[in-house]
């Protein structure tokens, strides 16, 4: 879902920046009062695991591209603020050194991957894990929440895309930045991550976590 330099207009891009940067700073403020420091190796590796899962991307129609992220993985282990930071770790240092998504979008693709996908699959494991759950219900909670927060972070880029042609059009009706209009961008780009990026990432948390669950299970604690 990395959106590139070129498909989102300044006001658009400026606003993600801005709320993107004031989440930040409330997840630090959080992160300082409740992560451990015996935690802190935990969050440099959840971000480079997420970090190398969306390495792995395929571009699809609508500007952008398909991968998994780790996002609610991430927020199951180590708590939705952490991981929001952590995610956005891997997404700055893949555009700023790989190219991978633009560096005026790092704003909008920081929001849409590591914030509200991070929050709205974390929301939905608390609502079905139940906080302590067994352990089938625990994974079946994070892979639904894998699930539904990929399709939240997918939808918002489908939006943000598809307004460009009506927030930004030159005289002549060609569009300045993103060329494609809601129409096509929501159904693409929902399309390929209800079908399959949306069971990947599901799977991919499912199995990490019952690795976990196995091999350190003091790491499944409730965060908040």
């Amino acid at each position: 879902m990395h959106i590139p330099d070129g498909y989102l207009g300044p006001p658009t891009y400026g606003v993600l920046w801005a709320a993107t940067a004031a989440i930040w700073y409330r997840a630090s403020v959080n992160v300082k009062k409740t992560l451990k420091a015996s935690e802190i190796p935990l969050l440099a590796l959840s971000a480079s695991f997420s970090f190398v899962v969306m390495m792995f991307n395929i571009p699809i129609p609508g500007g952008t591209t398909g991968h998994a992220t780790g996002a609610t993985l991430i927020a199951v282990l180590i708590g939705p603020w952490a991981a929001a930071l952590s995610v956005s770790i891997a997404l700055v240092i893949q555009a700023l050194i790989f190219g991978d998504g633009g560096i005026t979008a790092i704003g909008a693709n920081c929001f849409n991957i590591a914030i509200a996908e991070t929050l709205a699959g974390y929301a939905l494991y608390r609502v079905l894990s139940k906080g302590n759950a067994s352990s089938k219900r625990r994974l079946f909670a994070a892979g639904a929440g894998a699930y539904i927060g990929i399709n939240t972070a997918a939808f918002l880029t489908a939006v943000e895309l598809g307004i460009q042609t009506v927030l930004h059009v030159a005289p002549d009706g060609r569009p300045l930045y993103g060329p494609f209009p809601l129409a096509i961008t929501v159904p693409a780009i929902m399309a390929e991550h209800i079908v399959l990026f949306g069971f990947i990432e599901a799977v991919v948390t499912v199995l990490a976590l019952a690795y976990i669950e196995r091999s350190h299970p003091e790491l499944l604690k409730a965060k908040k």
